[in-house]
């Protein structure tokens, strides 16, 4: 491993950042093109390999040793057994050294594997080429932290939902055309097994072509001494998960991801011929619909997301991948018996076409699931030990992906068909995704803030860049409305603590919403000295803690459109920071447009002006914004300078 710890060179200067229109822009970086291909290449030879492996051995060879009907979970078993006893120990290597280094040495080590392999081919060599499997998932075990963790490395926290997306989407194209290729090469006559040698062994070839154009990712941790029992580590890797809640249940909910994936893509051959009536042209046809929808879902996210990590889509995406799966157990259950279709005949039929449509939508609303908590990780992980928590991740990947198989295979030993177990599977998602938001609100609360801000409001946002992506800030606003604080949600891609007047908790729904996100209720000195003392308390905690603080010194919701005097508590909260030396930028803010609609109080009843009286009284989907200033420093934030600063904002918008 001395080859991963070698002094980069001066043609490897880091790449900078340039500003792009969109996620696919980012091909043309060096920062992320040449890597982009790389793991492309990586996720098509993998499955050329072994599906054209799998077709050879069911179709082509006679083994006693090993029949057909077992060829499938044997491979992928050893496939998967690398990454039960080796993700630990990469997770730690990536974290080591230089990721670029650890990739071309991946790499490297897919071209010796590619060439065993290819010997094998040519021989016809079952148990090289067995042993070739377990080696290749060695090669994806060491290539899983190092990808993950080097994505927040070279990209701003703006890009990493984008990034994402890409990756997601392009491992599943890999994969579709990998086996396409492999099942096409391996069924040559004649030269088929040559012709799958020859094209492993040359994609081993481009992938490590393409890996040495990637730019440095130095070693977030180069003092790192390996533990090499992976028992010990893996339980290690998973405290310092659980050190950030919401990190851990992300992990979790990913692992669940892919336990819902594995239980539909296993079946997929058993579906088509037993419920569908098709033949392996049509389990093909799942297959392609299948990655095709997760791919278009993880682009998707980028554009659902402006562009920030959007963590209010995975409740959306559990939603689509319940409803979807359940239908389409309601699609396939009523299908009658037919002889075997080709691919023709099955399209042929409209009754597929539900079938396939609720195939894709499910799929797709599962890139819509994964791609976000992928980039929460990605961004609340601490990246000294990112990769090893990605490598827990992995391991919990692989040990929900065979719980999948065994509840799958116990539900279908005792009598379900193939469509009830889809069944179960949509009905069980629902359950587990309620159980996670719930452990998490912060997902449920992004939901709601995306709703409001996509759906009920058409929210644009200016100056989103003045939000610190880390550290402590305290966020100065006007008052508008009664969901002020829920648009501010939207607009920010970290999570917010709110000082808010103690009556707004007495709204319906509101105020459940608003206790969910851990608002601190303030009431005036006069009314409640205590609940005064005590907001005061608790928002000097949360700069502490390096988070945003979110106040409206107004100190109540205007009555007439317009910005009223601060009151003094933001000094108050500021000077209780300096207090504790805590240095904290005050980033001014101002909500426009926003007077005049529902949540606002513009209509008058019995002399008082009210709120929530009259819906869509400026029509649907009205236009609203919010502008963010620049943040002052903590010496200047005096509510004077504050208060014109904000006025500023808001007539500018």
């Amino acid at each position: 491993m001395n080859t991963l710890a070698n002094t980069p060179s001066a043609t490897d200067a880091p790449v900078p950042a340039t500003p792009h229109s969109n996620q696919f822009a980012l091909l043309g970086q060096r920062r992320f093109g040449p890597f982009f291909w790389t793991q492309f290449s990586g996720a098509g030879n993998d499955n050329l390999f072994k599906f054209a492996f799998t077709v050879m051995v069911t179709y082509q060879l006679q083994l006693s040793w090993m029949p057909p009907a077992m060829a499938g979970l044997v491979i992928g078993a050893l496939f998967i057994l690398p990454f039960l006893l080796f993700s630990a120990t990469s997770g730690q290597i990536a974290d080591k050294f230089d990721k670029t280094r650890v990739i071309r040495f991946v790499k490297t080590l897919e071209i010796a594997i590619m060439l065993i392999a290819a010997w094998g081919f040519m021989q016809a060599n079952a148990v090289v080429l067995l042993g070739c499997v377990f080696l290749m998932g060695l090669h994806s075990t060491l290539f899983g932290p190092v990808k993950f963790a080097y994505l927040p490395q070279v990209l701003d926290p703006h890009e990493l939902t984008g990034g994402n997306g890409m990756v997601e989407m392009g491992t599943f194209v890999a994969i579709l055309l990998g086996q396409v290729a492999g099942g096409l090469l391996v069924a040559m006559p004649q030269i088929g097994h040559e012709a799958v040698a020859i094209g492993c062994v040359l994609l081993a070839l481009v992938g490590r072509g393409v890996a040495q154009a990637i730019p440095p990712a130095p070693a977030t941790d180069a003092s790192l001494k390996i533990n090499w029992n992976p028992v010990s580590e893996t339980w290690r890797n998973l405290k310092l998960a659980n050190e950030n809640v919401v990190v851990f249940r992300s992990l979790l909910g990913i692992s669940w991801m892919w336990f819902f994936g594995a239980v539909f893509l296993a079946q997929f051959p058993s579906f088509a011929k037993e419920v569908l009536h098709g033949d392996e042209k049509v389990a093909s046809l799942l297959l392609v619909v299948f990655s095709v929808g997760i791919g278009i879902g993880s682009l998707l996210c980028e554009t659902l997301s402006r562009r920030q990590v959007e963590i209010g889509l995975v409740p959306l995406g559990a939603i689509g991948m319940s409803v979807f799966s359940i239908d389409l157990y309601f699609a396939s259950r009523g299908l009658p018996q037919a002889p075997v279709m080709g691919l023709a005949a099955f399209v042929a039929q409209h009754a597929h076409w539900r079938v396939m449509a609720d195939l894709g939508l499910l799929s797709l609303f599962a890139g819509l699931y994964s791609v976000p908590m992928y980039a929460l990780i990605q961004l609340r992980s601490q990246p000294t030990h990112r990769a090893r928590i990605i490598a827990a991740n992995n391991i919990l990947n692989a040990l929900f992906m065979i719980a999948s198989s065994v509840i799958a295979g116990a539900l279908l030993a005792s009598g379900a068909s193939i469509a009830q177990v889809f069944l179960f599977t949509g009905i069980a998602n629902a359950v587990v995704a309620s159980y996670i938001f719930m452990l998490v609100p912060e997902y449920l609360l992004r939901f709601y803030a995306w709703v409001l801000s996509r759906l009920v409001y058409r929210f644009k946002v200016s100056g989103d860049e003045h939000i610190p992506v880390e550290g402590p800030a305290l966020l100065v606003c006007n008052h508008v409305s009664f969901v002020d604080a829920v648009l501010l949600m939207a607009a920010s891609p970290r999570p917010i603590r709110f000082v808010m007047d103690h009556r707004i908790f007495r709204v319906p729904v509101l105020g459940w919403l608003f206790r969910l996100a851990k608002a601190i209720p303030i009431a005036s000195q006069k009314e409640d000295p205590d609940a005064y003392e005590k907001a005061f308390a608790l928002a000097a905690q949360v700069l502490r803690e390096g988070d945003l603080l979110g106040v409206f010194p107004e100190g109540a919701i205007t009555r007439d459109g317009q910005l009223q005097p601060f009151k003094g508590g933001v000094k108050k909260i500021l000077d209780a920071a300096q207090a504790e030396g805590i240095d904290v930028p005050v980033v001014p803010m101002a909500l426009t447009q926003l007077w005049g609609s529902y949540f606002s109080r513009v209509e008058v009843r019995d002399g008082e002006n009210v709120a929530m009286v009259r819906p869509f009284r400026r029509g649907a989907w009205s236009r609203v914004g919010l502008n963010i200033g620049a943040p002052l420093r903590q010496a200047d934030a005096q509510p004077e300078l504050l208060h014109r600063r904000v006025g500023e904002l808001l007539n500018a918008g």
